[in-house]
């Protein structure tokens, strides 16, 4: 059989830009990612490596700058960068999304604008929706942009968790704004923040604070931002209309759980290598324990699950690219891939036995980071009730017919 992760029916290109970033992993990533991890360091030397591959342009369309890649690619890709080193595929992932929301909902001068310097990653995207005591009720939102007598907004309000939130330059942002809407997803809107890279006082009215100290996903800056009655042109509001900003998010965020799922299944291959690799090295009672038959089943376990896992993520990414819905199945990918990811991790790590314990082996790291796939992008039980809605709707039974 082929290693696990295979994907059938790619193109020649497809094919080729996955041999160059596996081999970049292989180079610049793997042997690097422990120190860099426990250091807590931004991975600089990296990323710059990353803008000259072109990953920071991967989707966006030639016309600006980019290679016009598929989603499909970009989750492969995602997939490979992650085996080698999670942190370094949340760099690309936010600045992936606020490129997508340009190129599916910004005017044509929106993306004239950002597009081309998105593409070398001069201009290096963030999206923010979480707020300090939000959670995944996205109506919530109390960030406000209040509409000023010259046409402009004034913002006001803090976000929480925002990824590349120091690094990043241009950040889409979530507010309330009085449109005058029943629904309280439609009083929401999306704006196009400009600020300068760092920490501290980044613009005018916008703070940020600092990174915040996590138990994984190290190296990359996650960051609080502070907005304290900043003023922005109208035209910053994404796609030119206000009210639009639910929708314009939710479609972002299909596209994150694709890149969650694709980041999950890459920790869980990686966990798999570590683990069949270690189980024919280590030996017990005269043979390596790859040979006893509870290891064993273990490690066909694992290799099912990462199968399964890539299966479920390249479909919805398909699905996306044939412009078909998929919230369903982006949520059943995010869902298995996350929850799979951990038992496969874990199973790794009890494959380790006392080794794995130690900060010496990358599984220790693949262990914290593992965590974080159940919660980026909705919770597992958020997913349940995306997907279990949805079932009922597709199975509804007729009034007064009984099963």
């Amino acid at each position: 059989m082929a290693r696990l992760a295979q994907t059938e029916g790619l193109t020649e290109t497809q094919e080729e830009i996955l041999e160059v970033v596996h081999q970049f992993v292989e180079e610049q990533i793997i042997p690097v990612a422990q120190e860099l991890e426990h250091s807590d360091s931004y991975p600089q030397e990296i990323v710059d490596g990353l803008k000259e591959l072109g990953v920071f342009g991967l989707t966006i369309p030639e016309e600006y700058g980019g290679l016009g890649e598929s989603l499909l690619t970009y989750a492969l890709v995602v997939e490979e960068i992650a085996r080698g080193w999670m942190s370094v595929s949340g760099v690309i992932n936010t600045h992936f999304i606020v490129a997508y929301l340009l190129m599916r909902h910004g005017t044509e001068g929106q993306r004239a604008k950002y597009l081309p310097k998105m593409a070398t990653g001069e201009v290096r995207g963030a999206f923010s929706m979480s707020e300090p005591g939000l959670g995944s009720d996205v109506s919530a939102v109390s960030m406000k942009a209040t509409k000023l007598d010259d046409g402009g907004y004034e913002i006001t309000g803090s976000k929480m968790w925002v990824t590349n939130g120091g690094t990043s330059t241009l950040v889409a942002v979530l507010t309330k704004t009085d449109e005058g809407a029943e629904s309280a997803y439609q009083n929401l809107t999306t704006f196009l923040v400009e600020k300068t890279p760092g920490f501290g006082d980044v613009e005018q009215g916008i703070i940020v604070p600092g990174k915040i100290d996590k138990m994984g996903y190290k190296g990359i800056d996650t960051t609080e931002m502070v907005f304290d009655k900043h003023k922005i042109a109208a035209e910053q509001i994404l796609g030119g209309e206000p009210g639009k900003g639910f929708y314009q998010m939710m479609d972002g965020v299909e596209v994150g759980r694709v890149n969650v799922a694709a980041r999950a299944c890459g920790i869980a291959n990686r966990a798999f290598e570590l683990g069949i690799d270690y189980a024919q090295q280590r030996q017990t009672f005269g043979k390596p324990i790859a040979q006893h038959q509870a290891i064993l089943f273990r490690l066909a376990e694992m290799a099912t699950k990462v199968e399964t896992a890539h299966t479920m993520m390249v479909r919805a990414a398909r699905l996306k690219d044939q412009g078909k819905r998929m919230d369903v199945e982006a949520g059943m990918a995010k869902m298995l891939a996350s929850e799979y990811c951990n038992e496969v991790v874990e199973a790794s790590f009890s494959i380790h036995g006392g080794y794995g314990y130690s900060k010496e082996y990358e599984i220790e790291r693949l262990y914290r980071e593992a965590a974080f796939m159940l919660i980026g992008e909705g919770t597992s039980d958020i997913q349940k009730m995306i997907i279990g809605r949805a079932l009922l709707k597709e199975y509804a039974i007729e009034a007064g017919r009984g099963v």
